[in-house]
């Protein structure tokens, strides 16, 4: 199946103004309503693509979040199995995650010295020496990870996730009206999201471990 491309769809460019997109949506609207349409068995199933598309790039929020997730490196045209794409917005979240707390990290050392101090005790008492024990670090990272997190980057994770679904039921990893697969599949994105956010703790904290 090929990457259904929101733009292409509403008949503007990447660059269009949010004015352009409004005048190309209820342009399609008025020609592709199933009311003026009586005869065509896929009305239906074009409003509710234009629709969706509309959803996405009509908001200002939602577009940029599309543009990040969606447009990262030049659009495919071949056809792509659903769950390599799936596999493919994973990725993506999970470094959106990992660029957000790892950047928080890094302009707060002095936290980051007190939680390796934490690490490096737990990791005597696991192991009796010290190292960089990755599975003692990964720990510690789930546990602090969100007391950095504010109801503003909540809010952007929620935007982003939001958007990716979308896109994977635009793309047919799970059919749209399955209220269940769409369920679980903004679950497995919201976890690739969260484990981007404890690996962003567990970098920050890397780079500034030492051993003794």
């Amino acid at each position: 199946m090929a990457r259904m491309d929101y733009y292409r769809l509403l008949g503007v460019s990447r660059e269009a103004s949010d004015d352009d997109i409004k005048k190309a949506y209820r342009k399609l609207v008025f020609q592709n309503h199933p009311d003026r349409n009586p005869d065509s068995q896929d009305a239906e199933a074009k409003i509710r693509e234009i629709n969706a598309a509309y959803e996405i790039v009509g908001d200002a929020e939602r577009r940029r979040s599309y543009d990040r997730l969606f447009w990262g490196d030049e659009p495919r045209t071949e056809t792509v199995d659903p769950d390599v794409i799936l596999d493919e917005m994973e990725k993506k979240l999970f470094d959106e995650g990992r660029k957000e707390l790892f950047a928080i990290l890094m302009k707060d050392v002095k936290r980051v010295k007190a939680e390796l101090s934490i690490i490096r005790e737990r990791t005597m008492t696991e192991q009796g020496y010290d190292s960089f024990l990755e599975k003692v670090v990964a720990a510690r990272a789930s546990e602090i990870m969100d007391n950095f997190v504010t109801d503003e980057m909540e809010g952007r994770k929620q935007r982003l996730v939001e958007v990716a679904t979308e896109i994977m039921v635009s793309q047919g990893v799970t059919k749209r009206g399955d209220d269940g697969g769409i369920r679980a599949l903004r679950t497995r994105l919201e976890a690739a999201f969260r484990k981007g956010r404890v690996h962003g703790v567990a970098s920050a904290l890397e780079l500034f471990y030492v051993r003794r």
